[in-house]
């Protein structure tokens, strides 16, 4: 089968990366994309959970995988002791979870003497043997070669020398890599079959890995009390009702007067660039704490990119069971997000999986929405009616004629809009249009960019919020 890089495909080979800390696994992840995706950082461990990302090597497709760096001392974050469900047993939990789906086990080692982690995590990776592969990072120049030779005492039968900072030797890892894997059952993806991305997104501790793991029926996302423990996107994926979804759980968003590391800042451009990636934007909001300006931000960045947004109320089972709360809440977050009554608003439970089907109905009829065209024909019809409704004002300054109408792309929706005079078309009259679009033609819950251009023009004069 000849693969093309313009196209998707599934049942990819898994090559999955591991080793202890900060021995350079999220760069070469980085070299072996050819592109930065995992952070990098040498602060030990930012890598917690893991990081998965579809990628071409020698021209065939794959899937790489970036694990949480394994320690011999497990700690809980910040140092304290805890007995039972600490961060670093997390992790390493969720690293030995990896290997049994991996085709492929790249141990990432650092040029030199091995570690007592080294050892211990050799000891641990002994069932997997058939498909591991050793790699000694950070020889760049042939730095500390000839006592990385050692390792082959271990019982490896093949070791590779690289350096993921500079590259050296990265292309026979590559033919190394390719060589052990198996492409016979890999399928081209249809376009139309193609799943569902959602991004959950929101402030930190709002409960968007308990929603992840919930959804994916996986505990993929490392679930924890401690704010900011999800540093990396992590994706999963689930099908409902015939319909195939991938999750993106990402970092939580904070202030910028709030994200002073520069782990964090990254982790929140990475959460911002997940929306680009996504179809629908899941805003998670914790139903006690309420609204916040940043949740405010968040929304307006997805609305921004077009995204379809649902408001998220989780952990609602932990609110007071009163008439009418649900509509008090509903009118309190219609009133500050003022133009964005469109996106709907779900309380959940993640925790407990009240309400889950209730939400991705919603988002399956507002993924068609995302994906809706109406033809040029059509909406010019329905433009002529709306003209009729409510003509466009007739003083000598604010005097316009709409000319013709075209839905130029989809998921994001975008309309262009021909007048004659393309700057007195006003706010007001851009929402009338906005409105009818939703009623009339079926985008009632999704956000649609318009743009108003002069007719006997070729660039646009003017473009509209959504």
């Amino acid at each position: 089968m000849e693969f093309d890089p313009q196209n998707k495909y599934r049942k990819l080979p898994t090559v999955v990366l591991v080793g202890r800390p900060n021995v350079g696994k999220s760069t070469l992840f980085n070299r072996l994309l050819h592109k930065r995706r995992a952070i990098t950082d040498p602060t030990p461990g930012v890598t917690r959970d893991p990081v998965v990302m579809d990628t071409f090597i020698n021209g065939r497709p794959l899937r790489l995988m970036d694990t949480g760096g394994f320690k011999l001392d497990r700690k809980a974050d910040g140092g304290r002791d805890v007995p039972d469900d600490t961060l670093d047993d997390l992790v390493l939990e969720r690293t030995l979870g990896s290997l049994e789906r991996a085709d492929l086990i790249l141990l990432i080692l650092e040029a030199g003497e091995l570690k007592a982690e080294d050892e211990e995590f050799i000891g641990l990776l002994r069932p997997y043997q058939n498909k591991l592969l050793a790699v000694v990072n950070k020889t760049e120049g042939g730095r500390r070669e000839n006592e990385s030779w050692n390792i082959l005492s271990y019982g490896f039968d093949q070791v590779l020398m690289v350096s993921a900072e500079h590259g050296d030797n990265v292309g026979d890892l590559e033919n190394a890599v390719t060589a052990r894997l198996d492409f016979s059952k890999v399928e081209l993806d249809d376009s139309d079959e193609r799943p569902i991305r959602i991004a959950i997104v929101g402030k930190p501790n709002t409960g968007k890995s308990t929603l992840s793991n919930r959804l994916t029926a996986s505990a993929a996302s490392i679930v924890s009390g401690v704010p900011g423990t999800t540093r990396d996107v992590v994706e999963g994926t689930f099908s409902y009702k015939n319909r195939d979804f991938q999750v993106l759980d990402t970092a939580g968003i904070r202030r910028k007067s709030k994200v002073t590391e520069n782990i964090e800042y990254y982790s929140v451009n990475r959460a911002i660039k997940s929306m680009d990636d996504a179809d629908i934007v899941f805003l998670m909001i914790d139903a006690l704490d309420g609204l916040s300006d940043q949740d405010k931000k968040i929304a307006a960045l997805a609305d921004e990119r077009g995204r379809g947004l649902v408001m998220v109320l989780n952990k609602w089972d932990t609110m007071p069971d009163v008439k009418n709360t649900f509509t008090a809440v509903q009118d309190r977050i219609h009133f500050l997000f003022g133009q964005m009554e469109y996106a709907p608003i779900m309380p959940v439970s993640a925790r407990d999986g009240t309400g889950l089907d209730e939400l991705l109905n919603i988002t399956i009829r507002m993924y068609s929405q995302l994906n809706r065209h109406t033809d040029t024909g059509a909406l010019n019809q329905a433009l002529e009616r709306w003209l009729l409704d409510f003509p466009p004002p007739g003083g000598v300054r604010t005097r316009f004629k709409l000319k013709y109408a075209v839905q130029v792309s989809d998921n994001p929706i975008r309309f262009i809009f021909f007048a004659s005079r393309p700057k007195a078309v006003g706010e007001s009259y851009i929402s009338y249009l906005r409105n009818k679009i939703r009623r009339d033609l079926g985008y009632s819950l999704i956000p649609l960019g318009i743009e108003i251009r002069g007719s006997a023009k070729k660039g646009p004069d003017r473009k509209a919020g959504r």
